[in-house]
């Protein structure tokens, strides 16, 4: 019964965790999911776009009003804020407790992981809403071009962030030594974390600062994610067919070619006009940054993708589960992505523990599987994570597999009395904040596994 229950965890999460209202700061009402009431009130980018993928099962409007919002913090020049801070009783603890500069008093100068890309072509997809679907793709694709030209680093061809918590995996073990915190003991991590991400931030704050600042020449910290890259390439190439679906171009007007939605769509699959030339940029674009993966973070002798640490010149060889991730990425030939399944994802050592994938390598000296640092990202178990993963696994014809990770993870979900943040790979006891929103995509792996189960024989 652990699907049933787990899916039952999870609708009393999104219930639980919806908040609606109206921003002074932001003149405008807003309508969104936090992840977590008593420990993240506000609205997360990533966390919303997953939100919205987990509530395409339960209320597809309310799926379709967490990306209205979200994309409603939206700037001018085409910027996504990490953190939306709509709440106006709340926004006081937020640079306390958050480690952040606000801009404009409400939103973050820093990025997430543009999910929302898929999470539109989720909701797309479970309602067939096009006027919808018109509506929020020109911002979703006007923050994709703010990304290529703002966080391209010349040299690689990838996107650059310039602290850790931009990828969202916040203490990950392998940022420890470029931020200096390497030699830190277990019980001393989460302090000298936080230490250090102060550190970062006070050398970037400054009154001028925008989203548009450069700090590449600050040489602080600056960063090719293989994560942030691989959920970027996965996002463009979303764009890619949801621009032929439209039938827009990449400034979200109609093309001018046939069709009430300025398209033709031939009988070989290609679409005419703008849109169709917006779309090949779009999969071209996704297809250069998953070569980039290849050139600059494929370790051919480890069998797997580490991060650039661009001011120390080098990859960082902490083997995580974000080096796993470029196997949804079509991009990544075959034996390549094979070889990271079977050799690392696979491999029970590593990351196929009895409730995987852990975030850390099992094989790692940093790994913390019980949450004993009380820093995140260093061991524990992630629904997000699995849940790419479980979608690379069956891209790869790794069905039986990819239905096992599914179920270990409504497993440990339902083990708990309320969804968690993480999980414990060992055991599956529930660790950091309760009530956590993102958890609630063991909806999706469960209607996943329903609607095509894997056939015996």
């Amino acid at each position: 019964m652990s699907v049933t229950d787990s899916c039952a965890r999870a609708r009393a999460t999104l219930a639980r965790n919806h908040r609606t209202g109206f921003s002074q700061a932001a003149q405008r009402r807003y309508d969104f999911t936090c992840p977590s009431p008593d420990s993240y009130p506000f609205q997360w980018a990533w966390d919303s776009s997953f939100h919205a993928i987990a509530l395409s099962h339960l209320d597809p409007r309310r799926a379709q009003d967490e990306l209205r919002t979200l994309l409603g913090a939206l700037t001018p020049t085409g910027f996504l804020p990490h953190m939306v801070l709509w709440q106006d009783d709340l926004r006081p603890r937020a640079t306390a407790d958050f480690r952040i500069d606000l801009w404009q008093g409400w939103r973050s100068v820093t990025i997430a992981p543009p999910v929302v890309a898929r999470a539109v072509e989720h909701v797309y997809r479970a309602t067939g809403d096009t006027l919808w679907l018109r509506r929020v793709l020109p911002p979703t694709l006007a923050f994709f071009d703010w990304l290529k030209s703002h966080r391209t680093s010349p040299g690689t061809g990838l996107l650059e962030i310039y602290q850790p918590d931009e990828s969202g995996l916040d203490s990950s073990p392998k940022y420890d030594t470029a931020l200096g915190i390497h030699t830190a003991a277990p019980h001393t991590v989460h302090t000298a974390w936080h230490d250090a991400m102060r550190s970062l931030i006070t050398a970037y704050s400054s009154p001028a600062r925008t989203p548009e600042t450069p700090l590449r020449t600050r040489n602080l910290f600056v960063w090719n994610d293989v994560l942030v890259n691989t959920v970027y390439a996965d996002g463009l190439a979303c764009l890619a067919r949801l621009v032929r679906a439209a039938g827009i171009d990449g400034r979200g007007h109609g093309g001018r070619t046939g069709g009430p939605h300025g398209r033709t769509d031939r009988p070989d699959g290609r679409t005419d006009g703008f849109a169709g030339r917006t779309a090949q940029r779009l999969t071209e674009e996704s297809r250069a940054v998953g070569d980039a993966l290849m050139k600059h973070c494929w370790d051919e002798e480890a069998g797997v993708f580490h991060d650039l640490d661009l001011v120390a010149g080098k990859r960082s060889a902490v083997l995580t589960a974000s080096s796993l991730l470029p196997v949804v990425l079509d991009s990544v030939p075959e034996a390549v992505a094979r070889r990271v399944i079977e050799q690392h994802l696979l491999e029970e050592r590593e990351f196929w523990r009895p409730y995987p994938v852990p975030s850390v390598a099992a094989t790692e000296p940093s790994y913390d599987p019980s949450f004993r640092t009380g820093a995140i990202f260093r061991g524990s178990s992630w629904v997000n994570l699995n849940w790419y993963l479980y979608w690379g696994l069956r891209g790869r014809g790794y069905r039986a597999e990819a239905d096992t990770l599914a179920a270990r993870t409504c497993a440990f979900v339902a083990g708990c009395d309320t969804t968690r943040e993480c999980y414990d790979p060992e055991d599956a006891a529930g660790q950091g904040a309760r009530s956590f929103g993102w958890s609630s995509l063991v909806l999706d792996l469960a209607s996943a596994m329903a609607a095509d189960p894997v056939r015996e024989g």
